[in-house]
């Protein structure tokens, strides 16, 4: 299986932000993952995130989150 790294901004409205999408999308997709930078506060999340794994299961935990109403953007 070939591992690749990818970065993306991801971006929590206020309603996102109080579920726990993080450990559900890593539980989910078994991907390893390293926070670089975030910022939450009750209305807004912001948050640079690295994922690990073979692309094609990245590529569906963006498409899992977007479907959450998580904006994913890479970096």
């Amino acid at each position: 299986m070939k591992k690749e790294s990818k970065r993306y901004w991801l971006t929590f409205d206020a309603t996102s932000v109080r579920r726990p999408l993080l450990c559900e999308m890593i539980r989910k997709h078994n991907l390893t993952f390293d926070i670089r930078s975030a910022n939450v506060t009750p209305e807004l999340g912001l948050m640079a995130l690295e994922l690990k794994g073979d692309p094609k299961v990245i590529e569906s935990a963006v498409r899992w989150f977007r479907r959450r109403g998580v904006q994913v953007d890479p970096i």
